[in-house]
């Protein structure tokens, strides 16, 4: 049985994802500490979402390194 916790940390990688997503298509406003203005669809606050995203894919790729030995692959 999966816990709350390990089901919190799967869903942040995608949410980042999905956060980096709509800020790159919807051109989100920068906030002033980020940024004066933006800078097309990779400015600053895209780029922290997609590293974001990175740094917690890890249980993703836990996950699947388990199918995978379950598997014999």
């Amino acid at each position: 049985m999966t816990s709350a916790a390990e089901w919190l940390s799967l869903a942040a990688a995608p949410t980042f994802a999905g956060m980096a997503l709509m800020t790159a298509v919807a051109g989100g406003t920068p906030d002033m500490l980020c940024s004066a203005a933006p800078a097309g669809p990779l400015d600053g606050m895209t780029v922290m979402y997609l590293l974001m995203s990175a740094f917690h894919v890890s249980p993703w790729l836990r996950r699947f390194g388990r199918a995978g030995s379950e598997r014999g692959g």
